[in-house]
């Protein structure tokens, strides 16, 4: 297919970057040319598909740990990268390798090429990142599963283009508003767009005119739907800082004692969704799946950059919470550490709900620290402290758009017994995690 393009992982990751002028482009007529040229690899892999405003990387994370532990090797794509942009591409837990990411990518750039030529212009970064994916699982790895998590929305996210075993949606809050519709109904309705014919749906929806949306759709459809509080639920939840314990119970069976360590009550509900998904592929497509394991897989679960403890005195805490949601369930977390004081350091992009998003947070900071992530699209400090500063109820609040300086600030000033939360963008979590790696946990 024409000259070698790239030879490095570096040249592949620019070339994939440099798409990023293309926007988002919705709809799936160009992942579909592009899949007709390869000859349709997605057809012979099965998969699970994810969408959701949050919570889908931890469900990704719960039910692939499961699997795994059953002898299933199991793919998975998810978004954005926490520490190299090959997370995003894994089998078991392992990144794709450079010499697999560059030669699918030297397939894929005269395909690109050939595409811009047509109506349909060249392919967005977000497509050429899936196809990538799909040929990856297609050609060369081959998984007996993948948990397959949208980019954005679901109906024309360039994920919807396969047919899965079984469609998932963890939740529904407001966020990319600007694509997915302003209000729940409409978001519902976009995610709702992974609900494929007589294919099972998992639902962990709350909000009655959200949940209505989908479970229409799945009528429709033809597709039985596992509802959180209604076909499965969780009861006697104990839910503490080092995780959780709860009963889940569905229409197939009830297991006690569940135990995660990812932290919150938010957490609780995605596993009970990971839970519910792993029986429905028990059910229906007889996955060999042992009690055991289900305890184990959950228990061990761990999900980098969600309320991760990443230093021990002062506590510091990074959390990806980025849109009002992620906040309350943020807010509601910490309720559940003890601590002196509470510094808050903070950076959003300019295309969240950025006041919905302070709302839960400010009144529990004794210090704010506003400040920005190193990215295009990151919200000016600035501003940010004039929505803050007309929320009201902060106690202190800095500003400084440097967040090395911004982190730093936070834990020198930090006592023994005070709580350090880092949030509001994964960009930022990103850069905070490598940073704190590489300059407080060297031994």
């Amino acid at each position: 297919m024409g000259d070698i393009q790239v030879k490095t992982k570096e040249e592949v990751i620019n070339w994939i970057h440099g798409r990023e002028k293309l926007g988002i482009k919705p709809g799936l007529e160009r992942m579909e040319w592009m899949l007709e040229r390869v000859g349709h690899p997605e057809r012979h892999l099965k998969f699970v598909h994810v969408a959701g405003t949050n919570g889908k990387g931890s469900t990704v994370s719960f039910t692939s740990q499961v699997l795994r532990r059953n002898g299933y090797t199991v793919g998975t794509f998810t978004s954005p990268y926490l520490i190299d942009f090959t997370n995003r591409i894994q089998v078991n837990g392992e990144d794709i390798s450079e010499e697999d990411l560059v030669e699918i990518v030297n397939q894929l750039i005269p395909l690109a090429k050939e595409l811009e030529q047509t109506e349909l212009g060249g392919p967005s970064e977000f497509e050429v990142v899936t196809m990538i994916a799909i040929l990856y699982f297609g050609k060369i790895s081959k998984p007996d599963i993948i948990i397959w998590e949208t980019g954005l929305g679901g109906r024309l996210d360039s994920t919807n283009v396969v047919y899965p075993l079984v469609s998932v949606i963890t939740n529904i809050g407001y966020d990319h508003m600007e694509y997915l519709g302003d209000d729940l109904k409409s978001i519902a309705w976009e995610k709702a767009g992974i609900i494929k014919s007589g294919v099972p749906v998992v639902s962990g929806v709350e909000q009655d005119e959200a949940k209505a949306v989908i479970h229409e759709v799945a009528k429709a459809k033809r597709a039985t739907i596992y509802q959180f509080g209604e076909q499965f639920s969780v009861v006697k939840n104990k839910i503490d800082y080092s995780g959780s314990n709860f009963d889940f119970k569905d229409v197939f069976l009830t297991m006690p004692n569940i135990e995660i360590s990812l932290i919150g009550a938010h957490q609780v509900k995605n596993a009970a969704v990971a839970l519910m998904t792993l029986e429905v592929l028990r059910q229906f497509y007889a996955f060999q799946i042992e009690e055991d394991s289900v305890y184990s897989g959950m228990k061990y679960t761990n999900w980098p950059g969600r309320l991760e403890k990443i230093l021990e005195e002062p506590l510091v805490i990074l959390d990806g919470a980025h849109n009002p949601d992620g906040a309350t369930s943020l807010a509601e977390a910490i309720q559940l550490f003890e601590y002196k004081r509470l510094i808050l350091v903070t950076g959003i992009l300019k295309d969240k709900a950025i006041q919905g998003f302070y709302q839960p947070l400010v009144p529990l900071a004794d210090t704010l620290i506003i400040t920005e992530p190193e990215f295009p699209r990151a919200a000016k400090a600035e501003e940010v402290a004039e929505i803050v500063h007309s929320i009201g109820g902060a106690k202190k609040v800095l500003v400084n758009a440097n967040w090395k300086e911004a982190v730093n600030t936070a834990i020198r000033e930090a006592g023994k017994e005070d709580l350090v939360i880092i949030t509001g963008s994964l960009y930022m979590i990103s850069d905070v995690r490598k940073y704190i790696f590489e300059y407080y946990k060297k031994s």
